[in-house]
């Protein structure tokens, strides 16, 4: 059984896209957030059957249930670090039957559902899959065995959490598939690059027009 867990934040002003907001201000930093995330579920709708969306803060699970409908099951988050968190979340899914188990955010809307097949297939072959990001993290990482070490002692919102994560791998003796490079959509230079890559893929949608305005 595969397992696809979208990791969620409630797009509360000043909460999400931080570092966008440094620029463009908490309430259009938010609209980018919110965007953001409409944009990646619409796209991995063919992926929803085997996905859960892990709700932050757990709190704003009504929130968000009322906000993204009801055609995609939800579970909150839990767990003080995103380590604890991730960990949760995988251990949850391989308890319940998952044998490949992937994490995705929803600051790469950029991400199609054939991506997530590709990462999936790697997990056929490798324990573990990950999607690298240019500033040091990745925006995706899935295992096909419950190897839970691999997001502990990790400085998590640093750009050694790539460099640091292959290090446990190796020493956890895993076998490690390594996807195409990609980016999350953290500064504004990264919101230009999302708009330019989908002009190229000639992606014109309410949702795209909506970051770019």
């Amino acid at each position: 059984m595969r397992r696809l867990l979208i990791f969620v934040k409630y797009p509360t002003p000043g909460t999400v896209k931080t570092r966008l907001a440094a620029s463009l201000g908490a309430e259009a930093a938010s609209e980018i957030a919110r965007v953001c995330t409409e944009l990646t579920l619409e796209r991995l709708t063919p992926c929803r059957r085997e996905s859960v969306l892990c709700v932050d803060p757990p709190e704003a699970m009504a929130r968000t249930r009322r906000w993204l409908g009801s055609d995609w099951p939800l579970q909150p988050q839990g767990g003080a670090t995103l380590g604890a968190r991730l960990s949760r979340a995988m251990q949850q899914a391989f308890a319940e039957g998952a044998t490949r188990v992937l994490v995705i955010g929803t600051d790469s809307p950029w991400l199609r559902a054939d991506e997530i097949e590709a990462a999936f297939a790697a997990l056929t072959g490798a324990d573990l899959v990950v999607g690298p990001t240019d500033d040091g993290g990745y925006y995706l990482i899935g295992l096909s065995r419950p190897a839970l070490g691999i997001f502990e002692g990790i400085a998590w919102s640093s750009p050694s959490v790539l460099t640091e994560t292959m290090t446990k791998a190796r020493g956890m003796g895993l076998q490690v598939h390594t996807l195409a490079q990609g980016y999350d959509l953290d500064h504004l230079d990264d919101v230009q690059r999302f708009l330019e890559d989908e002009a190229i893929r000639g992606a014109h949608g309410e949702s795209v027009a909506a970051i770019e305005r």
